[in-house]
């Protein structure tokens, strides 16, 4: 892995509290490689997930984030320590994490805007099921079409088409 995008968003509960994400994506096939969820995301918090994110040597060349004042001076010398170059994008300027931004959008287009989440706990199950499927079922155009894990197409003379259920009925494969 050679690039890779770490970014937050925020999810609200049941119960008003604000949740925020954190997820790691590598580039190359699309995949969020690690995710986290806290109520209070701190400058050490984050600094931890880095780690958690890049065990023993798999840590990507570059990693591609945004300004927010949550990578304080903490996350980059973790990052540094980690022998990863930064790559930071301008200030209000999205489109240059053209990556990890859609990914966020279809988390809430495809999941987070049909269910109400209680709690943590219930936050990273649903992400859980959701990145299952993102990452087995769900296709790509940049990977022509394959989703994050590869698969082998089979032919309809192979057996009946079976639909399974995934992410809570939201979807299908």
């Amino acid at each position: 892995m050679d690039l890779a995008s770490i970014d937050f968003f925020t999810v609200p509960t049941a119960t008003f509290r604000v949740l925020y994400v954190l997820i790691v994506l590598s580039h190359d096939r699309r995949k969020i490689v690690y995710f986290n969820v806290t109520e209070n995301p701190t400058a050490q918090w984050t600094a931890q997930q880095i780690v958690e994110a890049f065990p023993f040597d798999t840590a990507p060349r570059y990693l591609l984030r945004g300004r927010d004042s949550i990578y304080g001076e903490i996350v980059q010398r973790r990052i540094k320590s980690l022998d990863i170059e930064e790559v930071i994008t301008a200030p209000r300027s999205p489109w240059q994490n053209p990556f990890v931004e859609p990914v966020i959008g279809s988390i809430y287009r495809g999941c987070l805007d049909q269910v109400i989440v209680l709690n943590e706990r219930h936050l990273r199950k649903i992400l859980r099921e959701y990145f299952s499927y993102y990452h087995t079922c769900r296709t790509h155009l940049s990977l022509k079409k394959d989703p994050a894990e590869p698969r082998m197409i089979e032919p309809p003379e192979l057996g009946n088409v079976i639909a399974f259920r995934r992410v809570g009925r939201l979807h299908h494969h």
